[in-house]
């Protein structure tokens, strides 16, 4: 599994239904998308419990040809197409799990990003943080639940997808405008070594 986001922050008083447009028009050409485990169309509204205006989709990627195939093919340039290339992060796949409440449809997620400290050892800490997500996705209302790590910065990334509101101390939150999933059933679950 390989977890991508980029974020493209949007002014202050743009019109954030133009993004709602977008995913409403857009969302289900990737709803049967080859190698993409899920994308959760993310959105930020200035006011609205962020400080920006942000369109910041989540992706979990089951191959790596299918993370490619997007990057390099007509999906990815159609953001770039309307919004300039934007810095893709991507972490590698640590853990995945459904939570509770997985038949629902997510209407919230948090994502969470967390720097592995200095003097620790990386693989104890990776260890330690995957036990505390397996616990925390037990929690009402959880959908569903990803880790992964980017060893170039040393930061770790949680994706909760939330059927009702997201906590406020989970990290950022946003809106789910959509979600495609047409490998979700195919991520393994649990961590991923």
């Amino acid at each position: 599994m390989h977890a991508m986001q980029y974020e493209i922050t949007l002014p202050a008083d743009y019109d954030m239904g133009i993004i709602r447009q977008r995913v409403a028009t857009r969302g289900h050409l990737l709803d049967d998308f080859p190698g993409l485990g899920l994308k959760a169309y993310l959105m930020r509204e200035r006011g609205a419990d962020s400080p920006v205006n942000s369109y910041a989709p989540f992706y979990l990627w089951a191959t790596a040809e299918g993370m490619n195939s997007f990057l390099w093919g007509p999906g990815f340039q159609g953001v770039v197409d309307d919004f300039g290339r934007p810095r893709v992060r991507h972490w590698t796949g640590l853990a995945h799990r459904e939570g509770p409440s997985s038949a629902a449809p997510p209407t919230a997620a948090t994502v969470r990003r967390t720097a592995v400290p200095d003097g620790v050892e990386p693989a104890r800490f990776v260890a330690d943080a995957v036990a505390v997500a397996v616990a925390e996705e037990a929690a009402p209302g959880v959908v569903a639940s990803a880790l992964g790590i980017d060893p170039s910065r040393w930061e770790l990334v949680r994706l909760t997808l939330w059927a009702g509101p997201a906590p406020a101390d989970g990290g950022d939150r946003y809106e789910v405008l959509h979600l495609s999933a047409p490998g979700r059933a195919g991520l393994r679950s649990g961590r991923h070594w």
